[in-house]
This record gives structure tokens, C-alpha cells and sequence, in this order.
């Protein structure tokens, strides 16, 4: 069965960087797109990056030119690289593969704070 599993959250101040990662397993990694999605407490979960089977990216209009999605096929991984965080970064981040559902993982924790 498909799962995801997601790591690398934490707590940081502003300015700083984290690296989530999260590794997959079910289904043919490399030959589909995988996303992060993440979620603030009160508001809907929204989609942060995409990364396509060719590497092809997308970012939301909030988090570019900061962070940075990439992938591993070997190691059936993605990354979420994120630098200069900002406090409204905070969220619960999932990793997610869109099949015939639509699979997330647990999620990890983001916390920018001073």
C-alpha cells in the first residue's frame, strides 16, 4: 500500500532554514509528480510545491525564490528545502501523490518563532 513518510520539521527562528524530507513507498516513485502541501491551524491546507517525473517545479506565489523542491528516485525521497522562513511558514507540512487518491502522509511540524 502506498505510504509517506515525512521528517525533518522543527522549531526555527526567522531567517532560518529547514530541510523536510520524505520517503515513499507503494508505487513506482519515479514516474509520477509529488507535492507538499501544508496546513496553519484555522485555514484550508494548501499546495506549496510540485515536482513532476522531469523535475519540472511550481511553487505557490508565497514560498518562491525561498524554497526549493527536488527529489531522489534512487532513494524514493523528496526534499522541501526551505530558507528565510517567516513565522506565517508555520504549518503542519505533508507530503502528497496523487493517484487514484489522493495520499498524504502524517505530516511534520513547522515552527518559525523568535
Amino acid at each position: 500500500q502506498v505510504q509517506l513518510v515525512e521528517s525533518g520539521g522543527g522549531l526555527v527562528q526567522p531567517g532560518g532554514s529547514l530541510r523536510l524530507s520524505c520517503t515513499a513507498s507503494g508505487f513506482i516513485f519515479s514516474i509520477f509528480a509529488m507535492n507538499w502541501y501544508r496546513q496553519a491551524p484555522g485555514k484550508q491546507r494548501e499546495l506549496v510545491a510540485t515536482i513532476t517525473s522531469s523535475r519540472t517545479t511550481n511553487y505557490a506565489d508565497s514560498v518562491k525564490g525561498r524554497f526549493t523542491i527536488s527529489r531522489d528516485n534512487a532513494k524514493n525521497t523528496v526534499y522541501l528545502q526551505m530558507n528565510s522562513l517567516k513565522p506565517e511558514d508555520t504549518a503542519v507540512y505533508y507530503c502528497n501523490i496523487r493517484l487514484r487518491l489522493d495520499y498524504y502522509g502524517q505530516g511534520t511540524q513547522v515552527t518559525v518563532s523568535s
